[in-house]
């Protein structure tokens, strides 16, 4: 299948139109469908279903971070890893290339159902799994064995949350309670531990009760090891390595799903006990995908501060087996009000009420206090089947005992409550939803002089060097979810024959009316070929490349289908020289489907590149702007050398399905399958 040119593919400077294809302007004038439907056999949903669940074993394995992210593998360089396995790697097939991480084990499949009967098949040739076709050369995870045994896949016999309380905790603050905070972390082999998840912040609590789940794939037939690492946070950054870690345990998930309540003593680094305290963390399965989306408000609650009103937030609390109520979610406080309007929010009816509607629901209102002895205004019991009724009375109990003439101490007003469908990341792939792939690579002359060996560009007589590594590493994996394997590869900061000015958005085979490669080997080669015809240079220059593929992402947008995801890599080595434009430039894509993945080379201050990195808080533009979503993810590839080659592509890839699902779900668009079903 043939791709269509660029909207506005600039020229190399200097290029004449005379030694372009003829109809090159003419196609480059005529916007034509990005992807055109399928010809073949079967619609592209069918043909890569089998494919899509590589992402799971190719990004880590753990999930596939859905809306809440929950599951999606992040190698952070953690406070708990302890061990740095040497890097092993194999040879690509076929030629020279860079080297290719060992075949990772296999992590799960997405349903149920899905690889139960398959043909034999070879290197080269295609493999019959189920009613879908994969490449042989795709199917790490297939372990081929003879008659009267079957093609094993390690089944992801469900997903399950994890509720973690604390108690009696360290007290690390001088003057004040710690602000507490868990981490979820597992092991993915060579004691090396990959984040899962973390739960809210809870400030000056020494016996916190997290409300945020934290959501791992339960694998009967493994040996799933887990570390639960609780911290005082004292920053905004993400970072753990400055926070003082108040203890933890490790455990595998087996212990934990086996056991109604798991509660074990907190341990230091060094195998010491943390004091006295202990965590608590119970499993739910998952079984149903629905959302409940809730807004509430209040009206004349009771004042509790002495020189002010009160500070409401709500909590919301399922009822368990055993009669003990359960938090499953606490809303943001309200400063100095009574009449609160609390912000929208939404619950995974399985946590809201393990999808029992009739499963009793205490909400509770409280006025805040900064030292965490908080004041009860009222509570009631409901239930969701009864979340329509429009108004509560909000009771204390204590004042209704007391005073015969009490009424209440306040309204809770349900201003809507509604159930819908929680669409997964393999909700959108399967259901048809393709990923396009773009690399975009640093030319300017910080990088060095490429004949020499000290350049980052140089490559070494095994074929590598970090920005193949760094192609190699991104694009193994997408490129599973593109039929058509055609990749649009530029570079930037180069003086460019024939005219040698320079420029910020050159096609890497020379040719900008059709930039695409064949498959990431085709990037490579373009990659090899052009070094020694272009001079490196500068400035840095991210805005030009983030716009050319917002422009794609935009006209795909405008099908109003979850068609289409696009996806930039950047690898630079250094800072940024027009980060005011870049930053305009990821506000208006984070409106898009469209993300933004930049790998650091080299030793350079990246400082720059984690300030666009939404993790510390909302990116803005110069003007104010918010951005509408985090899509920017940054690595620094130093942080991956001694680790397994595959790490960086968990490391990078990991907030995708996250950042994919997010953009569809604000759009309100369904797979694209589910809705020609719907239509017809």
């Amino acid at each position: 299948m043939r791709r269509p040119p660029p909207l506005s593919a600039p020229s190399a400077p200097g290029r004449t139109e005379a030694g372009r294809d003829p109809g090159a302007a003419a196609r480059t004038a005529r916007l034509r469908p990005l992807r055109p439907p399928s010809s073949g056999p079967a619609p592209p949903w069918r043909r890569r279903s089998e494919a899509a669940i590589l992402w799971r074993c190719a990004v880590g394995g753990a999930g596939l971070g859905a809306q809440r992210g929950p599951g999606a593998v992040s190698l952070r360089s953690h406070p708990l890893s302890r061990a740095e396995p040497s890097v092993r790697a194999r040879r690509r097939p076929g030629g020279p290339g860079p080297r290719l991480p060992p075949a990772p084990r296999a992590r799960g499949v997405a349903r149920r159902g899905e690889g139960r009967e398959a043909g034999r098949g070879a290197a080269g040739t295609r493999l019959k799994v189920g009613f879908n076709w994969l490449p042989t050369g795709l199917a790490w995870l297939l372990l081929l064995v003879k008659k009267k045994t079957s093609v094993f896949m390690a089944q992801c016999v469900s997903r399950v949350e994890l509720s973690v309380s604390c108690q009696r905790l360290l007290d690390r603050d001088v003057g004040s309670k710690s602000d507490r905070l868990c981490v979820l972390l597992q092991d993915v082999g060579g004691r090396q531990w990959a984040e899962l998840d973390r739960t809210e912040r809870i400030k000056n609590c020494q016996n916190p009760e997290f409300s945020k789940k934290l959501v791992v794939d339960y694998y009967f037939e493994k040996v799933q090891k887990l570390k639960f690492g609780v911290y005082d946070i004292d920053n905004k950054s993400p970072d753990l390595n400055d926070d003082d870690y108040l203890g933890g345990i490790e455990c595998t998930l087996g212990q934990v799903v086996s056991s109604s309540v798991f509660t074990r003593p907190l341990e230091l680094k060094e195998g010491k006990p943390a004091g006295k305290g202990t965590i608590t963390i119970s499993a739910e399965e998952i079984k149903d995908t629905r959302v409940v989306y809730l807004e509430i408000e209040a009206r004349n609650l009771d004042k509790k501060d002495f020189l002010g009103k009160s500070d409401p937030f709500l909590e919301l609390y399922k009822q368990g087996d055993a009669g003990m109520w359960q938090l499953v979610y606490r809303s943001e406080v309200i400063k100095n009000n009574l009449n609160p309007c609390w912000r929208k929010f939404s619950v995974p009816l399985q946590t809201f009420c393990g999808a029992d509607f009739n499963k009793p629901i205490k909400v509770q209102c409280a006025d805040h206090d900064s030292d965490g002895s908080h004041d009860l205004i009222g509570i009631f019991e409901t239930n969701l089947a009864q979340l329509q009724k429009v108004e509560y009375e909000c009771i204390h109990p204590e004042k209704k005992q007391k005073k015969k003439s009490y009424k209440n101490s306040g309204i809770i007003r349900i201003k809507s409550c509604k159930i819908e469908t929680d669409y997964s990341f393999l909700d959108y792939i399967m259901g048809g939803c393709q990923i396009n792939f773009t690399v975009g690579i640093d030319f300017t002359g910080s990088n060095g002089d490429p004949k020499s060996p000290d350049s980052l560009h140089y490559i070494s007589p095994d074929g590598i060097n970090e920005y193949l590594i760094a192609i190699w590493s991104v694009g193994s994996v997408v490129q599973d979810y593109d039929t058509d394997k055609l990749f649009p590869a530029f570079g930037f900061g180069a003086q460019v024959p024939p005219s040698w000015q320079v420029s910020h958005e050159f096609a890497l085979n020379f040719n900008p009316s059709n930039p695409y490669c064949q498959g990431i080997q085709g990037i490579v080669d373009a990659y090899r070929q052009i070094l020694p015809q272009i001079r490196l240079y500068g400035p840095t220059n991210f805005s030009p490349i983030i716009n050319h593929v917002a422009r794609f992402a935009a006209h795909s947008a405008q099908q109003g289908t979850a068609s289409q995801y696009f996806i930039l890599l950047i690898i630079t080595d250094g800072e940024i020289t027009d980060l005011d434009q870049t930053r305009q430039a990821i506000v208006n894509a984070s409106k898009l489907p469209m993300s933004i993945i930049i790998v650091g080379v080299g030793e350079a201050d990246f400082k720059a590149m984690e300030f666009l990195d939404g993790d510390n808080g909302i990116l803005k533009s110069l003007t104010g702007e918010p951005a509408a979503r985090d899509i920017v993810q940054f690595v620094p590839f130093q942080r991956f050398k001694n680790a397994p080659r595959e790490a960086l592509s968990q490391m990078v890839l990991a907030e995708v399905p996250k950042q994919l699902v997010s953009y569809y779900k604000l759009q309100g668009w369904p797979p694209v399958k589910l809705l020609e079903t719907k239509k017809m």
